[in-house]
């Protein structure tokens, strides 16, 4: 086994959906060849405690990915996004923006703030499972990360 298979990446999902936060875990659990460990949050506060090692995620590793969805209650993902993106410690973590909006401007926002992708979710439950498989796959199979440690 090649060294880049056997590394081991640390995945934070911040998901609100319980669908599509279920889908997103089985998808990246689904993937060979490389050890994850996933982390979830359910809300933008919650994605800000977890970097930022607050409240109950003091003990919590920086994630080397993040998985934002755009709308979230109490912070939404661009917020998040903008968030991390000012940080010096946290900016170099690739975020890719998940969300089922298709519009320009969410789009647009996103890149100007510094997210690393924008995906758009698809309508069904077996396309999403894949399109997020194909995320995964890219993330800690194709593209080198940096390292957080």
């Amino acid at each position: 086994m090649s060294e880049r298979s056997e590394r081991s990446v640390r995945v934070l999902v911040a998901e609100d959906n319980e669908d599509h936060l279920f889908l997103t875990v089985r998808a990246l659990r689904d993937l060979e060849g490389v050890r994850l460990e996933v982390e979830t949050v359910r809300d933008g506060e919650e994605a800000l405690d977890f970097v930022y090692r607050r409240g109950r995620f003091t003990s919590r590793e920086l994630p080397h990915l993040i998985l934002l969805d755009l709308k979230m209650p109490k912070v939404n993902g661009l917020e998040v996004l903008e968030q991390l993106k000012a940080d010096e410690t946290l900016r170099t973590i690739p975020t890719v923006v998940l969300s089922s909006s298709e519009r320009p401007e969410d789009v647009n926002e996103t890149y100007r703030l510094g997210g690393n992708s924008y995906v758009t979710k698809p309508g069904s439950a077996a396309g999403l499972r894949d399109g997020l498989r194909r995320v995964g796959q890219y993330w800690t199979s194709l593209a080198s990360i940096p390292n957080v440690d």
